[in-house]
């Protein structure tokens, strides 16, 4: 009888190991989103939401950048640095949000509007990013609006909660793409409202891509509300900020639930309940300790962007990193 013979997976402790030594020995940074696992969070150099992933891989002084993340987000590496190699574990981690917009909406709008301005949120391809004008993220999508020149149409993309947040706070007129993401949508006002009434002592913190975002506005603003003052419309990288800055003990987390092993770790002494346990992001996921370690031994698989394309996206990313 002829037996089959399996390779047993080596020990976690001895995988993350070998990991750091090729690390080592590729003199490789690795940057991690807020949404991996844990154990790729420990793992790595920096852990951070876009616009600090971003704004570290063009300071770190390393010729391999591995981006655990999803594709957009080693793409935006990759223009940023197109002098060193730019390695994502797993190319098939993608993004339902970029997904919403492609090249031809936004020429489309831009025929219509020959003067306009178009703003990209960060999670859209390179492709994309070669025909706006200006990129940001959640951290800086304030800023960035408000830097624009008035008295010009502008189309935000592609996330309409993100869009309409924007346009609220900033009170500029904005058409606004149509475009979502799936775990941030699905994160609605009956979840915000059961986990008000849940933890009535809790401190709220909502990312604006949140399908509930309106209604947390609401509960923010409103005078007299037993809430005011205490949620806050947040990116993962502000939710740092704010937890550790607050004298609350009790957190409820609007996003996707991968940031709660940063909240946790960063601050002992205080409670992080998410919002909805469901809200998880299996392209994220896809990123593990076995496909990091085989992208760092093969060094594989390397993020390339058309130097067209990049050239062409290069501008709105420079702008991103320098505002806000």
């Amino acid at each position: 009888m002829l037996s089959v013979m399996t390779e047993t997976p080596p020990a976690r402790e001895a995988l993350i190991e070998e990991i750091r030594e090729l690390r080592r020995l590729r003199h490789a940074v690795i940057l991690a989103h807020n949404y991996q696992i844990p154990d790729i969070q420990d793992l790595a150099d920096v852990v951070a939401d876009s616009l600090t992933m971003a704004r570290r891989a063009t300071e770190a002084d390393a010729p391999v950048i591995v981006v655990c993340g999803v594709h957009f987000m080693a793409e935006t590496a990759a223009i940023a640095n197109p002098d060193r190699t730019v390695l994502i574990p797993d190319p098939t981690a993608g993004c339902s949000l970029a997904e919403t917009i492609q090249v031809a909406d936004v020429l489309a709008w831009r025929a219509a509007h020959p003067d306009g301005l178009v703003v990209a949120y960060v999670n859209t391809s390179a492709a994309v990013k070669a025909e706006v004008d200006y990129c940001c993220t959640s951290g800086n999508a304030v800023a960035v609006v408000n830097a624009l020149p008035a008295n010009r149409p502008v189309l935000f993309l592609p996330d309409f909660y993100l869009g309409s947040y924007l346009k609220k706070v900033t009170g500029r007129d904005m058409d606004i793409w149509m475009g979502e993401c799936h775990v941030h949508a699905g994160l609605t006002r009956a979840g915000l409202d059961g986990m008000r009434s849940e933890h009535p002592d809790a401190e709220f913190l909502i990312h604006p891509e949140c399908g509930c975002v309106t209604s947390a506005m609401y509960y923010a603003e409103v005078e007299g509300d037993l809430a005011a003052g205490r949620t806050k419309i947040v990116s993962t990288e502000q939710m740092m900020r704010e937890a550790a800055a607050s004298t609350s003990r009790e957190f409820v987390i609007g996003t996707e639930t991968g940031v709660l092993h940063r909240l946790r770790r960063e601050n002992p002494g205080k409670r992080f309940l998410p919002m909805a346990r469901e809200a998880e992001c299996r392209y994220m996921k896809q990123i593990t300790l076995e496909n990091l370690r085989d992208g760092l031994r093969d060094l594989q698989y390397e993020v390339v962007v058309p130097p067209a394309t990049a050239d062409r996206a290069r501008l709105a990313i420079e702008r991103m990193l320098a505002i806000g």
